[in-house]
């Protein structure tokens, strides 16, 4: 994750000019009037005694603000990185009592995201027989329909279908990341994509920027790269944990890297604005990696040479400590081992004791689901699914 650079402002220069325009009105009135009055040897030449004309310092002052709040649009225009405000780090005793309420939202929020995905696959499972009898009804109406020749809708279809259950799954992922990138394009949003869409322990906003700064890009090789990172995963990834368990996952993922960035710029005293998918993608590259370490990987501008992926995962979790211990600013080198130590857990020790324990609360949502509704007795339970 990429650190947003601080810009420094404009305003010592425009106050040295006007201290400059102040001192030379003061200098002309003190040198050409004298004691309120012209100087004798003038008015004699002149025949008459002209009286002084006063400076207008107000007109001045305006003209002088209006050209600097001009130059300041234009500069503003000319820059494409956001404004960043400064904010006063908390106070050492105050430090990791600020964490309490991140803590609390990380546990919370990845609670939600299981639970949320146990009801997903459980409505998936109880619908599947309905979605088979539509897609007959669908293959029927397709034959006796006549078919049209160049048809846009069709062949999005055709691309579509042609994508792997992990490929359509990122896709949407891929989207809300575009749309966000987009929206650090509008200069009337900088403020409101600072305060919410970047994670940072300094911040007034703690809690939601954990999870937002997630989808948040303002570069473009960044969010491409991950991207392409996480499209290149996403087969492997879903086919081994499900759909709904995968999504899950990332999303938590998002917030626990984002919290243990939180406790190494307390830690440490490094505050800066976070942002990107980097801690999550860490998360599933370290699962995928963890779950099938014989694979062979390659660079994508070096494809002739491969590694396995375990010696990949080792070589990222090295760099990245080394980064956190050194101090290297380039990346948020926390966030980026926070994922990958939570993406290697979640394999070794998580799903079996999150996603295999979800037997309970499904049946509490089964219960709630049919109690007096016409499919009573229906639906099954949360069997199935991934591994």
């Amino acid at each position: 994750m990429n650190q947003l650079q601080r810009l420094p402002g404009s305003n010592m220069a425009w106050r040295s000019c006007s201290v400059l325009l102040r001192l030379t009105r003061e200098e002309v009135s003190r040198t050409g009037v004298r004691g309120g009055r012209w100087p004798h040897s003038f008015q004699q030449r002149c025949g008459f005694k002209k009286a002084t004309r006063k400076p207008e310092p107000k007109k001045v002052e305006e003209e002088l603000h209006s050209t600097h709040s001009e130059s300041s649009e234009a500069a503003h225009r000319r820059t494409s990185t956001p404004s960043w405000e400064p904010q006063a780090p908390p106070s050492p005793p105050r430090a990791f009592s600020g964490l309490v309420r991140p803590f609390l939202f990380t546990v919370g929020f990845t609670g939600c995201s299981f639970g949320s995905a146990a009801i997903w696959q459980y409505e998936s499972l109880k619908s599947r027989v309905q979605s088979y009898f539509d897609e007959v009804r669908a293959d029927w109406l397709e034959r006796v329909r006549p078919q049209k020749q160049g048809d846009i809708r069709k062949e999005i279809n055709q691309w579509w279908n042609s994508l792997s259950e992990g490929q359509r799954t990122v896709s949407g992922i891929i989207a809300v990341n575009a749309l966000v990138f987009c929206c650090w394009r509008v200069p009337s949003l900088q403020r409101v994509m600072i305060k919410y869409f970047t994670a940072n322990p300094a911040s007034k906003a703690l809690c939601s920027p954990m999870l937002l700064s997630t989808f948040s890009h303002f570069s473009l090789f960044h969010m491409a790269a991950n991207m392409y990172v996480l499209w290149s995963f996403s087969t492997s990834a879903v086919s081994m944990l499900g759909r709904e368990q995968f999504v899950a996952v990332y999303l938590s993922a998002g917030v626990v890297s984002s919290f243990v960035s939180y406790v190494c710029k307390m830690a440490t005293g490094r505050f800066g604005p976070s942002l990107g998918a980097s801690g999550a993608i860490m998360t599933i590259l370290a699962a995928v990696c963890t779950k099938m370490p014989e694979a062979k990987l390659a660079i994508i501008f070096l494809p002739m040479f491969t590694f396995t992926a375990s010696n990949a995962l080792k070589a990222i979790v090295a760099m990245d400590t080394a980064g956190l211990v050194l101090g290297w600013k380039f990346f948020d080198h926390a966030a980026h081992l926070g994922g990958a130590l939570f993406g290697i857990w979640y394999i070794l020790y998580g799903h079996e004791l999150i996603w295999k324990n979800r037997e309970p609360f499904v049946k509490i949502w089964h219960d709630l689901r049919t109690r007096g509704g016409p499919g009573r007795g229906g639906g099954g339970g949360g069997g199935g699914g991934a591994v």
